[in-house]
């Protein structure tokens, strides 16, 4: 159709939503799935934060706000960097989006200009070439591999640096792989960018609280100071909190950036969401026990997810340090017939067949830059994780 914007078709429509969405429609027609696609904890918004929004409303915090963020969020976050992080920013440089995608989005729409390149690890969140690539750059990918636990070595990195080289794009711990960095291994990857002081640093933290068996979380502009004036601290309250439906991420960086990103801000969606920037506040300054209480539960079925999976055969599962994701290897299965005599000859193949067969519900790791492996989020109910890695582990028995 020659009527549409010829940027649309360098893009593809989210995987994941699209996996979702499949789920959906065959629940509504009736089937069993189990649905491990989506990135969204299972937990309910804490009450506490309900009730903020609840007052919020009750006060009349119904108007416009402040483009980029209401005065006692960016304070919140202020405090938030400064006490989780060590990192000292002004509200003036702060700013505070919708959902973390949107802030992400503003920075590379503010900075790029075609034939800029913007280094991305994969496996890789699927959204992340396709932003790129809409605000005109080049997404220069970036492999890791099963057997470095899908962590970027640092010569790696520096081999992908060039002088077109904008924003080097880290994820830690990753969407999809739950691989988080060490301070050693992130201060390897800081000791590149050094000696590189044209590229700036782009780091998601969205999970940072995510993180499991004592593993100290860290992130680049904390670990390498130097790198403070050139990094992007990007976060939200989704993950942590529960909070993915309220839409409010928001980030720390160079005074300049920000007002480029709220100038932007400014001509496409205006302020988030009053009432959910009210309910940000009390999350960030509220009780934080209830990160420690789910991630109790997300580390427990990290591990039943990781024991059941490398049971099955043709599978390979890493124990991830993060997240809610686990990113098994199907290598294993590659070249098999299911039952009724398809080959197996991709992980979409895969994902398909057992969404066919078993009713489970996955991302293909393609979708993610990395392939053959594929997604599975147990941010899901426990009960409904064991009865999806059974189904599995039959689907896989019944390769040949």
């Amino acid at each position: 159709m020659g009527f549409l914007a010829d940027s649309l078709s360098r893009i593809k429509p989210s995987p994941t939503i699209a996996v979702s969405q499949k789920a959906r429609e065959l629940k509504a027609a009736g089937r069993d799935v189990i649905s491990l696609g989506a990135g969204e904890p299972d937990f309910d918004t804490p009450d506490n934060i309900k009730q903020a929004a609840i007052e919020a409303i009750r006060r009349g915090e119904t108007k416009y706000t402040a483009v980029d963020g209401i005065p006692e969020l960016k304070a919140a976050i202020v405090e938030k960097f400064r006490r989780d992080n060590g990192l000292e920013y002004e509200t003036s440089q702060i700013t505070v989006g919708n959902g973390g995608k949107q802030v992400l989005y503003n920075a590379f729409m503010a900075t790029l200009n075609p034939g800029d390149e913007v280094i991305i690890p994969a496996p890789y969140w699927v959204s992340y070439p396709d932003m790129v690539l809409l605000a005109g750059g080049t997404p220069v990918i970036v492999e890791t591999t099963l057997e470095n636990n899908f962590k970027l070595t640092p010569a790696d990195l520096e081999k992908a640096i060039t002088e077109k080289t904008k924003w080097f794009l880290f994820n830690s711990p990753s969407n999809p792989s739950g691989a988080a960095y060490t301070r050693d291994e992130l201060k390897a990857l800081t000791d590149v960018l050094m000696k590189h002081p044209h590229v700036w640093v782009m780091s998601d933290d969205i999970y940072e609280h995510l993180v499991y068996d004592d593993f100290e979380f860290v992130t680049p502009a904390q670990v390498e100071p130097s790198l403070f004036d050139r990094t992007l601290t990007v976060n939200g309250v989704a993950k942590a909190y529960a909070m993915t439906g309220w839409r409010i991420g928001y980030a720390g960086g160079p005074t300049e950036l920000i007002r480029a990103m709220g100038k932007l801000q400014s001509q496409s969606t205006s302020n988030p969401c009053s009432i959910s920037q009210w309910a940000a506040v009390e999350a960030l300054n509220g009780p934080q026990d209830f990160i420690v209480e789910s991630n109790r539960v997300y580390k427990a079925r990290r591990n039943m997810v990781v024991k059941l999976l490398n049971e099955a055969e043709g599978i390979t599962c890493p124990t991830p340090e993060g997240a809610f994701y686990v990113y098994p290897s199907i290598a294993g299965c590659i070249g098999k017939r299911t039952p009724d005599g398809k080959v197996i000859e991709t992980d979409e193949d895969f994902v398909t067949a057992l969404l066919e067969a078993e009713g489970v519900a996955a991302v293909h790791g393609a979708a993610f830059g990395t392939s053959p492996n594929f997604r599975v989020s147990y941010a899901t109910s426990t009960e409904a994780l064991e009865e999806a890695c059974t189904r599995i582990q039959r689907f896989c028995a019944a390769l040949k």
